[in-house]
């Protein structure tokens, strides 16, 4: 069956829930074990003093460590990622930080793609480096070589431990390859460390580009968007293959920043409609792109379906991305003034932070998401006080247009 079907039913059995056509919320801290054997046997599993028997399931402990509505909802988001292990975290921020707290070690040095998340910008612009990690960029012009002589020219090509990239990136729109960085992590990685790549496909969610295929070893989330995607939860999710997961499962289980019983039984409710939204919300917003295009008080549109064929922008998007997605930046003509205008303006669309769900969204990257980047960064990004960036929901096409359309009006 497709994923889109299994999300009904994968992983649930309603015979240990009075039958119940849908999940419970399983309110629990702990949970009784038949007997103190198979307590011993549940513990020796879960801290990995042995394997797990191949037609052995590992017991439920402590909702700290596991609980039905989070592992459902693992099971299931595994589905569309064609990962082999998945763990929710309270929010995209907790899985982000869990990773690097877990792969990186002082004198470490942790490779990024700019631009990034405002806030995953802070933590390792801004905290990182207080615990001795060091960071240094790279960009979506530089090619693989000029990459790793960049790495070499720093001396500190035998501290790389850590790739990490966001792609499409937030809010420009910027595609790196996940393939070179693969490369880049293959050409520094010894037989005694392995140099890992990391991505945060929050933009594209789980449907329209899939990073374990290209060869990342892990996927981020911020499973408040398209995965939650109804701006009442906050959430995020780690993916990948079992052997790298149980690393960031367990420092997830002494961080103790798993997702609540609640949280995970929303996510589950959600994944259900997870295609139907993303369907609308990118063929939605293509129309708005389009008429984006073509307005004179329109500067540019930073949109996937703009990239053109044949530049290398285009290949990676042909290779990797299997939807232009449904976020949108463009820059007004004018400046903060001229955009904060058009923001005032709007009647539909929704003015605040987040993205992803079913609502339309615009805010202002220069002054709110991004506004801790530095300065000269942001303008070298092209996050100006003139760009606005549009999250696009799933109301009829044709009356976020008018929205857009009346409030540019005003500028």
């Amino acid at each position: 069956m497709k994923p889109e079907s299994l999300m009904m039913s994968y992983g649930y059995k309603p015979e240990l829930s009075e039958g119940a056509v849908k999940s419970p919320i399983f309110m629990t801290s702990t949970f009784v074990f038949k007997t103190a054997e198979e307590g011993k046997a549940f513990f020796e599993i879960a801290y990995g003093h042995r394997e797990q028997g191949k037609t052995e399931e590992l017991g439920l402990i402590y909702s700290r460590i596991n609980n039905p509505n989070l592992e459902i909802f693992e099971n299931r988001l595994c589905l569309w990622e064609g990962a082999e292990d998945c763990c929710v975290f309270e929010s995209g921020m907790a899985a982000i930080s869990t990773v690097f707290w877990e792969f990186l070690r002082p004198d470490d040095l942790l490779l990024m793609s700019s631009p990034v998340y405002g806030g995953t910008d802070h933590f390792a612009k801004k905290v990182l480096p207080q615990f001795g990690i060091q960071i240094m960029e790279f960009g979506i012009h530089q090619s693989k070589e000029e990459i790793i002589e960049m790495v070499k020219k720093s001396g500190l090509e035998n501290k790389l431990a850590l790739i990490y990239t966001e792609t499409p990136a937030n809010p420009t729109n910027d595609l790196i390859d996940i393939s070179l960085c693969k490369e880049v992590a293959k050409h520094f990685s010894k037989p005694d460390k392995e140099v890992f790549v990391a991505v945060d496909n929050t933009y594209m969610g789980p449907l329209w580009q899939h990073p374990l295929e290209h060869g990342a070893d892990l996927v981020l989330y911020s499973a408040t968007k398209y995965i939650g995607g109804h701006s009442d939860i906050i959430a995020g999710a780690c993916l990948g293959k079992k052997n790298i997961m149980q690393r960031v499962r367990a420092m997830r289980t002494f961080l103790g920043n798993m997702a609540s019983p609640h949280t995970g039984w929303l996510l589950l409710r959600s994944l259900e409609t997870l295609k139907i939204r993303m369907d609308t919300q990118s063929a939605n917003a293509d129309k708005i792109a389009g008429y984006l295009n073509h307005h004179p008080k329109v500067e540019k549109v930073y949109y996937l379906g703009n990239k053109e064929h044949n530049s290398p922008q285009g290949r990676i998007k042909a290779k990797q991305c299997l939807s232009n997605g449904a976020m949108i930046s463009f820059d007004v003509k004018g400046g903060e003034k001229e955009a904060f205008h058009f923001l005032n303006s709007l009647r539909l669309i929704k003015l605040a932070v987040s993205l992803g769900s079913t609502e339309s969204l615009a805010e202002h990257p220069a002054t709110m998401t991004h506004c801790d980047v530095d300065p000269a960064e942001r303008q070298r990004l092209s996050i100006t006080g003139k760009m606005v960036r549009l999250s696009v929901g799933v109301e009829n096409y044709e009356d976020i247009i008018a929205d857009i359309s009346q409030a540019l009006d005003k500028i």
